[in-house]
């Protein structure tokens, strides 16, 4: 079968759009989750960090199980499709059910509820987002289309963010002035993007083929522990699970602490803070996190060329060195300085923009030379594992974010309060998550980048050898056949 290396731009386009839902979705649960369970709920910090902790156990549980589950499927339709088609408007109604914390006295109440209803919406995030994600290597096998493919995704993860923080502040103020409470407004703003976010992945499951998996032959199905550890026993997918880790760690530390940082250092507790861009009225956050998102859009053919130009890991690298130094530029920021605000903003958008576009694009060449290694084709299983370590990372900087919280003094506002004050010791906290702390994290992305194993040339050779046994196996198939 002859390869066709040219995905056609429609096809692009539909598949990028798929991560619409998930990265809406995920956007406003790391920027606004965090801000939501103690500041609307009334859940004290460091109790609200335990169901983040038990949304770790179970993210340790359900997404390897459904990436092998994935990998397994037989179907006319295919492995992946099925789920798309299945399960792509429950995950976005689990989004709703997110935000719907009831007015309850317990704090252990509140606590439970909101806990299964994050395993919930986890899940079912799970059962989309896994075989969307493997979709990748069996659309194309051309290393530079990969990275295209990873780039429209990344403008639509990005276009949904930026969609993301700048209308979700404006449904809840919309929801309040007309009498709901801060709570509807949540709500609101879930079922909006629950809604459309759930649309492109059901036309993925109707329109988009599976390419080449086709060509894969029948495998054995083997054990679930030994599937974890023949994983574990392909090296560059060491190196690239740790960047990832790293990597997303780093982005979500920005968007969990941002909030708290912009609202009681920025704004110094005036927690309705507007400023004016153009003539239009901006809720504070919506103003940082909307010129960094659009930084980032604006710069993902950039790092494209220059990953197409150079490699991809001196790309990443040159990226990641650009949001150290913006990183310890935040710490300069004082209350009260916006124009400061909003230029370190865009400088950050720049090292963001290259942590969104380019980890994704490494992760296919893994799955390749595991196939060599191994002769299976497990592409389920490796998304599984990078979807668990995405939402490990958000969880675990929740969870370490509410605890140095907690420990600090940080203070609930009182009900339908617009001006509290943190006390020196939180404000402290808050300054050194967004700033010190994300910068230790940003250089283990770095370490592990400089000695990725894969590059351009052993990928190149990676492919020809499999294609070598491709036609091999293809020979013996067509002899055994004849006659």
């Amino acid at each position: 079968m002859q390869i066709v290396s040219k995905l056609p731009f429609w096809l692009k386009l539909l598949y990028g759009s798929g991560d619409w839902g998930i990265a809406s979705i995920g956007m406003m649960r790391s920027i606004f989750y965090a801000l939501y369970l103690t500041d609307v709920v009334g859940i004290e910090p460091r109790l609200a960090s335990v169901g983040a902790l038990a949304g770790i156990i179970w993210d340790a549980v359900n997404d390897p199980i459904i990436g092998t589950l994935s990998d397994r499927m037989k179907s006319k339709l295919g492995r992946r499709r099925p789920f798309l088609l299945w399960f792509a408007f429950p995950f976005g109604l689990s989004f709703v059910m997110l935000w719907s914390a009831p007015n309850w006295e317990s704090q252990v109440g509140l606590l439970i509820y909101v806990t299964l209803a994050f395993m919930i919406s986890d899940t079912l995030t799970t059962l989309v987002a896994v075989p969307y994600l493997s979709l990748t290597p069996e659309l194309t096998q051309d290393y530079d289309e990969r990275t295209s493919l990873s780039s429209f995704r990344t403008v639509f993860q990005l276009l949904s963010a930026m969609t993301v923080v700048i209308t979700a502040p404006m449904i809840v103020d919309t929801v309040i002035i007309n009498g709901g409470s801060q709570q509807q407004g949540f709500i609101a703003a879930g079922a909006v993007f629950g809604a459309i976010g759930s649309l492109p992945l059901f036309f993925i499951g109707l329109f988009v083929r599976e390419r080449f998996a086709s060509e894969v032959q029948e495998q054995e199905a083997i054990p679930f522990s030994k599937t974890l550890r023949l994983a574990w026993e392909n090296v560059p997918f060491r190196y690239a699970a740790g960047i990832y880790m790293f990597n997303w760690s780093a982005v979500d530390m920005v968007a969990i602490t941002f909030p708290f940082f912009l609202l009681y250092w920025v704004a110094q507790g005036d927690l309705l803070a507007k400023i004016t861009i153009f003539g239009v009225d901006l809720a504070l956050e919506s103003a940082f996190f909307g010129v960094m998102m659009l930084v980032c859009v604006l710069f993902v053919p950039f790092w494209l060329w220059f990953a197409k130009r150079r490699n991809k890991i001196q790309a990443y690298i040159i990226g990641m060195s650009v949001w150290i130094i913006v990183q310890g530029m935040i710490f300069t920021i004082q209350p009260g300085d916006i124009a400061w605000l909003l230029t370190i903003a865009a400088l950050a958008g720049i090292g963001v923009s290259a942590a969104y576009i380019l980890p994704d694009s490494i992760l296919p060449d893994v799955i390749e030379w595991d196939e060599l290694r191994t002769g299976r084709r497990q592409e389920g299983i490796y998304y599984g594992i990078r979807t668990l370590i995405r939402k490990l990372t958000g969880a675990g900087v929740i969870f370490l974010t509410l605890q140095i919280l907690g420990w600090s003094g940080y203070q609930a506002p009182p009900v339908d309060s617009t001006q509290f004050t943190q006390p020196d010791s939180a404000l402290l906290s808050i300054r050194l998550m967004v700033s010190f702390i994300g910068m230790a994290i940003l250089l283990g992305t770095i370490i592990l980048a400089w000695s990725y194993p894969l590059t351009r040339e052993k990928y190149a050779r990676i492919q020809m050898l499999l294609k070598r046994r491709r036609e091999q196996i293809k020979n013996r198939a067509d002899v055994s056949a004849l006659p």
